[in-house]
């Protein structure tokens, strides 16, 4: 037997049953749109659920109890989750080239206007800008928690990692709120749709780093992170930063900009 220092990867059902619950969740999207009816949607997340959550499971025992996460490794993952951001940089360019093609030289059938005639924007300085504050507090204490990490003193990791999740759970029922309160929705036109569309999947990318920190929170209270090997939450730390730079943008462009 050949030995070096790559992780050859046991065989997993996680990716086939992720991919399943991925493609079911998209078909009960359509389901509950066209008939009203949430059982496919719903049973397609809670095997989405189960499958991200004992994927993630291995990838930690892999991780930290197995140790086939070695350097050459952790390298690869990496560049793998410097490319995956690079691809949601390009995702989230596509929803600003149409906001942009549409505002900088907006049409007659919407009033030859930006925004079009009878849409109300929300008032920048009200929730958007606490939101912004929010966010740029969080990337302050995940910050905090990453020197905290380096440094061993866990105790503060744990405490800036709890700060972080509270501050992004915050943002998410504002974020609620302010669609609650909307004079306009995703039906009302191009500037509906992209900007619900825009700052809505900028809401799932939240909800969605927030239970990635959730995850490196359990880990680092279960002593799995250590100041030496902690590549899981760099990258949580990497995504959410990512985040906080993308809703600069929106703030700046969707809101303020245009109000």
């Amino acid at each position: 037997m050949m030995f070096h220092p790559f992780h050859m990867v046991e065989k997993s059902p996680w990716p086939l049953s992720s991919s399943i619950s991925a493609f079911s969740l998209t078909l009960g999207f359509v389901n509950y749109f066209h008939n009203n009816n949430m059982n496919l949607f719903v049973l397609a997340i809670l095997i989405l659920i189960l499958s991200s959550y004992q994927w993630w499971r291995d990838i930690s025992r892999e991780a930290s109890f197995q140790g086939f996460h070695t350097f050459p490794v952790l390298k690869g993952l990496k560049l793998g989750m410097l490319l995956f951001i690079l691809s949601e940089v390009f995702f989230f360019i596509s929803f600003f080239w149409a906001f942009f093609h549409s505002s900088l030289s907006p049409n007659v059938e919407i009033g030859s206007m930006w925004p079009p005639k009878y849409i109300f924007p929300f008032n920048p300085f009200e929730i958007p800008l606490l939101n912004s504050t929010i966010l740029i507090s969080s990337g302050v204490s995940v910050t905090w928690a990453h020197h905290s990490i380096m440094n061993k003193d866990y105790f503060s990791a744990l405490l800036s990692l709890k700060i972080t999740i509270m501050l992004g759970a915050l943002f998410t029922m504002f974020q609620l709120f302010e669609y609650y309160e909307a004079q306009f929705s995703i039906s009302d036109g191009i500037f509906g749709s992209t900007f619900f569309l825009t700052t809505g999947f900028h809401g799932i990318h939240v909800i969605i780093g927030s239970v990635f920190l959730l995850v490196t929170l359990t880990r680092v209270k279960n002593c799995l992170i250590s100041s030496e090997h902690f590549f899981g939450f760099e990258a949580s730390a990497w995504y959410w930063h990512f985040v906080d730079v993308v809703w600069l943008f929106l703030f700046t462009f969707m809101y303020w900009w245009i109000y």
